[in-house]
């Protein structure tokens, strides 16, 4: 139908004013919504006419002359949306009159067109979840009139949501068949409104007979009544909308008992009107996906090309559909600043996100300000104090009424005000409820206060200060834990930094944060003040921050440790010690001595598997649990946890770190979204045996996943995620598949394998490329054992690949497949992973002998040793930019490296095989070296006696003789050496024993050495004359023997083995005198009594006896220990026998009749699942036998009458195999497990 005359006409005679003012791009997207233009009239409009606004405004109005009624009054609708009120009024008289009645002969979209209900936005993403809430709500309103709120916060989609829902036909048809009518109500006074009420009569008046026709209403009752009647005599069944509504005033205006709608930001609105009432809460961000598809949609790029700027920009926006439909439009103008666009948010500068749409602000500042400005004076400066909350923190009623400085009770009305108006969250999940603010809010509260932040922060210390000044800050409720967490943050902020300085290097502060919060936090805190505290005192920092990179995981332990304890091991020149120094005087004049127990932190049980985000900001880990974690690499802040079905394998993060692939022991492979801890893919079992490693592709080009397992056929696996199974099975290899990773550009995949190979296929055909013989370097003649490729790892170039096998690591030519170096580690211990650092030459291989090496593969040069774990280091990793390093071990632990500061040290670090030698005063310490040297060192001073040559064969054992003249050890080949002190060159080299020489020691003449080894055999050797005596007669290795009386005039010997037996010699003939059947299992230790009549043993069958010295008969088996008895201990009196296991647990006997005294203090185990940190590998009792020392993971000290602990000292190390006692109980001396030795006098001090 032709265009009507009159309209014509008018639009002739405004033609000049049209394309003077109106910009035709936005008038278009509304008339093709309406299906009024097409987009090819669009196109021709835009693209086929010079791009100057006017002439495209020129084209558009002759293609309106060329249209019908229905394209003339869409454009009319378009103006009024587009708030073109002027030019909207030119064409208003002579609108043609619509010749629709009813919903049944007007399409859906033409009645909302009808109504100026908005067309859907350019960019449009479905929200099913919320649109069918409204529409639920829309339903209760069929029979009865009656209000729905829409609410929430600004820019989160209420009005799309709101036009979305009533774009339905059954709806339309069953609830609101006469109409639906929009009003974009905004921030009106009432000569706004009024006109708005105005223009909404008219609309509706249209539809009557001419003959009806009002003049205008002038007032709002007068409007209000005119609508009251046409709404209940007219359109009964309409449904009016009412969008963005601020004033209370709006709804009186319109209560006429009708069938409203609303958006608006403030919940309680409707609380002033009449009839049934009805609320849809809107979410106040978009998924992560929805939002990237508004960008795609808006920026003309397709969802995977979008560059990595895009998901950092909606995460910045926390998906605000607000937000990020602005930074979209304005990307499609301007595509080249994605980067520019990220930054002004990050900076806060939201005047630069600026309005590219038909929103109702200019920018994306002012859209939050207008709620702030509706607000009071005295709710204006309440919520501005929001601004120093820090971001992500949840806040009760409790912790908010100390902020605003008020009661409980008007706190909680002024909170309840915020979350109406959609200024303030609440989370009622929690108890009792705690509130936030949306990340955008915040931020604009940050630039808006910006000036005043400093005094903010002041205020809330000040606040701090005035509610902790009577009482400790130690309680666990909620407001005690934000003061924990940020009263750091606060400080900062004040510039209160000798505050700050007081605060941090506070040992009490330490152990009031660190028992709540945990070590994380505190290490965290001196990562982000450290250049503050820097300028305070630059070597405290250091101190402080040392103490706990090397004693924080202690602090994870419950029951807590002893924060001065802990402080009293570190050098006694650090601020450290001074004040756990001071501290522990203070305790000793009040007499206070604090009982503790263990100290053993790990992440999960079991073997550990970790590997680094690629960004190197994070770490996953799992282990023996069914769960995995995701750590913080700076601080070791746990930020994620994810619950699986069965014990996790491996993991993997994708190269944007976006997605995390985990393999479980069900031999499942499950992909989940990292950031929202969601589970988006399954791969089910087509691995037929356990997965052993998984890796995706560097890069997001082709994005695919390698899997390798201990299949026999068909043992690696790619897949592509986008695919329901397996893409490509890799075959080549016909043993189990270790380790599989892709070469730098992604071209291949490398696979290590049992079969002593490491195989080279393509990664788009799966075809092999290349089969490198690793078992082939390792030809032995005398050795048949198969050669295991552990890993694999490529240089950075793709040029090189390099692998673990046995004890060595191997670098191949990737072209030639020749060796083109060979690595070996130290004591040549097993390479069991390895890694190369992808920024530099640096190699990493984790080894057997519980240590890390790094090599330059350039120079053929060991560059670091990296010493700290407790058991084997099964993996390393590099983070990709090379600054960081990742090792995990057997000892459930993971330990991070910075790879700059790793250097070959020059510090000696000592074995734990020792012997010691007190003398007086004086103190003397035998022990080899890392470096393979026998030391004897001064235990007092430090000072070197003695320091040999390096031995070709590893140290094993050593002893000192009583005058200090000579020094003897024994070595892993079998040979004994005796060196003069101090010259340290052979007086005597050994050779007997076949195999490791497990133990030695000099007769009390000094004149002979007795040494036992694993070839089971004992042999007697006099010095002087070079005699050697022989002892067989045990089936299995000798790890220690015993004198059985200190005279000199007896030569009986007691020797025990893990053949169960026990023995007596007699040392100058080589004749055995008694051949004892002790136990079902290994014997671990034997000791006997000082009164020479009984001695005991302790065993892995898990008991321990005791035995008459002249009859040689068992007269007790004590029973009761769950684990290995490891150790055992006669008190000086002869009358108590101490005994220890491997559960960590010690208990006391009494000897005369077999029955137990007590068990030492049972408290919490550890990770490890022991009462002591591990085993109870010494024992010993003071000379009055009213104390006992006990050594194991740690050295605690007991009241032996009472059973309980007296005190601990916590080494850096671990491990403890043995606790030299002097004879008055005032010395005590250990070398732990990464090499420190420790000589400890009254008060338990690091001397």
């Amino acid at each position: 139908m032709a265009l009507d005359e009159r309209a014509r006409a008018c639009l002739l005679t405004s033609r000049h004013k049209l394309e003077e003012i109106m910009k035709p791009a936005y008038l278009m997207d509304h008339m093709i919504s309406d299906e009024a233009i097409t987009v090819e009239e669009e196109d021709m409009i835009t693209n086929q006419v010079n791009l100057f606004t006017r002439e495209q405004a020129a084209a558009l109005v002759d293609l309106l002359l060329k249209k019908d009624n229905y394209s003339f009054r869409s454009f009319y609708n378009a103006l009024l949306k587009e708030e073109y009120d002027e030019l909207a009024n030119l064409l208003k008289e002579d609108l043609p009159l619509t010749q629709f009645t009813s919903s049944s002969q007007c399409p859906v979209q033409t009645l909302l067109s009808e109504g100026g209900v908005p067309p859907r936005p350019e960019a449009f993403v479905p929200r099913p979840k919320e649109e069918n809430e409204i529409r639920e709500k829309l339903y209760k309103l069929q029979k009865q009139p009656g209000w729905v709120t829409v609410f929430g916060m600004a820019g989160s989609g209420k009005s799309v949501l709101a036009s979305e829902a009533v774009r339905h036909k059954e709806l339309i048809e069953e609830c609101f068949p006469e109409g639906i009518h929009w009003l974009s109500i905004g921030r009106l006074d009432k000569p706004d409104l009024l006109a708005k009420i105005q223009t909404l009569c008219f609309r509706l008046e249209q539809n009557l007979d001419s003959q009806q026709f009002h003049r205008p209403p002038s007032t709002l009752d007068e409007a209000k009544e005119r609508l009251r009647f046409l709404m209940i005599r007219k359109y009964t069944r309409t449904l009016l909308i009412l969008d963005d509504v601020w004033d209370s005033t709006v709804l009186k205006a319109v209560d006429i008992h009708c069938r409203i709608l609303l958006t608006t930001r403030n919940r309680s609105l409707a609380d002033v009107v009449n009839g049934s009432k009805h609320e849809v809460e809107v979410n106040s961000g978009l998924d992560e996906d929805k939002a990237l598809e508004i960008l795609s949609q808006l920026s003309k790029i397709e969802m995977y090309r979008l560059p990595e700027e895009a998901l950092s920009i909606v995460k910045k926006c926390q998906g605000s559909p607000l937000a990020v439909s602005m930074i979209g439009s304005l990307l499609r103008e301007n595509p080249d600043r994605w980067g520019y666009y990220l930054r002004q948010l990050e900076k806060k500068q939201f005047r630069r996100i600026r309005k590219s749409s038909s929103y109702n602000y200019e920018a994306l500042d002012q859209a939050i300000a207008a709620g702030i400005e509706d607000l009071s004076d005295d709710y204006r400066d309440l919520y501005n104090l929001l601004t120093v909350l820090h971001k992500d923190v949840k806040v009760t009623a409790k912790m908010m009424s100390v902020l605003w400085g008020q009661d409980q009770v008007d706190t909680e009305d002024t909170l309840s005000e915020f979350v109406n108006r959609a200024m303030l969250f609440v989370d009622s999940q929690s108890q009792p409820n705690v509130f936030y603010l949306h990340d955008l809010q915040l931020d604009f509260l940050l630039e808006q206060n910006k000036n005043q932040l400093k005094s903010l922060h002041k205020k809330m210390v000040e606040r701090y200060v005035h509610r902790y000044r009577d009482r400790p800050l130690t309680s666990r409720d909620e407001e005690s834990l934000y003061w924990i967490r940020y009263l750091a943050y606060h400080m900062a902020n004040a510039n209160l930094f000798q505050e700050l300085h007081s605060l941090l290097f506070s040992l009490d502060w330490i152990s009031v944060k660190g028992q709540i919060m945990g070590p994380a936090h505190l290490i965290n805190d001196y990562l982000e003040y450290g250049s503050i505290l820097d300028k305070e005192n630059n070597e405290m920092c250091s101190e402080f921050q040392e103490f706990l990179s090397l004693s924080g995981h202690y602090l994870e332990q419950r029951p807590f440790p002893d924060i001065v304890q802990l402080a009293l091991s570190q050098p006694h020149t650090s601020e450290v010690y001074r004040q756990a120094r001071l501290l522990a005087q203070e305790r000793a004049k009040d007499g206070n001595v604090d009982s503790l127990s263990r100290l053993v932190i790990h992440p999960h049980q079991g073997s550990l598997y970790a590997c680094f985000s690629n960004d190197g900001t994070k770490i996953a880990s799992c282990g023996a649990t069914k769960n995995l974690k995701v750590f913080k690499s700076t601080s070791g802040e746990k930020l994620s946890e994810f619950e699986l079905p069965d014990e996790v394998v491996c993991c993997a993060f994708s190269p944007d770190d976006s997605l995390l692939a985990v393999c479980s022991s069900g031999r499942t492979i499950q992909v989940w979204n990292v950031h929202q801890v969601r589970l988006l893919r399954t791969f089910q079992e087509e691995h037929k045996e356990q997965i052993n490693h998984c890796v995706f592709t560097n890069t997001t080009r082709r994005l695919l996943l390698a899997t390798c397992s201990n299949d026999h056929m068909g043992n690696a696996k790619l897949w592509n995620l986008n695919k329901p199974t397996c893409q490509n099975t890799i075959f080549g290899h016909f043993e189990p598949v270790n380790h599989c990773c892709f070469s730098p550009d992604d071209s291949y995949v490398s696979t290590s394998s049992n079969d002593g190979t490491v195989k080279l296929f393509e990664t788009t055909s799966g075809n092999i490329w290349k089969s490198i013989d690793v078992r082939g370097m390792f030809k032995d003649p005398d050795n048949d054992d198969e050669v295991a490729v552990r890993c694999s790892s490529w240089t950075a170039d793709g040029k090189r690949i390099l692998c673990a096998a046995r004890n060595a690591a191997l670098m191949f030519d990737v072209e030639t497949s020749d060796l083109l170096l060979e690595i070996r580690p130290s004591f040549l211990s097993t390479v069991l992973h390895c890694d190369v650092c992808p920024t530099s030459n640096l190699l990493a291989m984790a080894l057997s002998n519980y240590a890390v090496e790094l090599w330059d593969i350039e120079e053929n040069a060991k560059k670091a040793d990296c010493s700290g774990h407790l058991s084997w280091v099964e993996r390393v990793q590099f983070s990709r930019d090379g600054s960081q390093m990742l090792s995990c071990s057997d000892d459930e632990t993971i330990r991070l490296w910075e790879t700059k500061k790793l250097h070959m040290t020059s510090a000696v670090f000592l074995k734990r095989n020792t012997d010691v030698l007190f003398n007086d005063d004086n103190i003397f310490v035998s022990a080899p070296d890392h470096c393979n040297r026998l030391q004897v060192r001064d235990g007092r001073t430090g000072d070197t006696f003695l320091q040999s040559e390096k031995k070709p064969s590893r140290i094993r054992c050593t002893c000192l003789r009583k005058d200090l003249s000579v020094v003897a050890l024994g070595q892993e080949d079998g040979t004994v050496q005796v060196l003069p002190v101090p010259s340290g060159k052979p007086l005597a080299t050994l050779w007997g024993h076949t195999k490791t020489v497990l133990h030695c020691q000099f007769t009390h003449n000094g004149q002979t050495l007795i040494t036992s080894s694993e070839d089971c055999t004992i042999r007697v050797w006099n010095l002087p004359s070079g005699e050697c005596k022989v002892l067989q007669g045990h089936k299995e290795q000798v790890r220690c023997f015993a004198l059985l009386s200190p005279s000199s005039n007896d030569s009986r010997l007691l020797s025990w083995s893990f053949d169960g037996t026990v023995k007596v010699w007699n040392t100058e003939s080589g004749q055995k005198l008694q051949d004892i059947d002790a136990h079902g299992g290994a014997i671990l230790s034997c000791h006997v009594s000082p009164d020479g009549r009984l001695f005991a043993t302790s065993s892995a069958d898990r008991t321990a006896k005791l035995w008459h010295c002249e009859a040689w008969q068992c007269t007790f088996t004590l029973t009761g220990h769950q684990e290995c008895v490891r150790s055992c201990r006669f008190s000086w009196d002869s009358e108590c026998l101490a005994t220890g296991d491997d559960n960590g647990e010690i208990r006391l006997w009494n000897v005369n009749d077999g029955s137990l005294l007590r068990i030492c203090s049972r408290e919490v185990k550890d990770s490890m699942d022991s009462f002591h940190g591990g085993w109870v590998t010494d024992l010993h009792f003071s000379p009055d036998n009213s104390l006992l020392v006990s050594a194991g993971g740690y050295i605690k000290w007991w009241d032996v009458k009472d059973g309980v602990a007296l005190q601990t000292f916590y080494p850096k190390g671990n491990a403890l195999r043995k606790i030299h006692v002097s004879s008055d109980f005032s010395t005590f001396v250990t070398v732990d497990s990464i090499g420190i030795l420790y000589v400890l006098g009254e008060g338990c001090l690091d001397l």
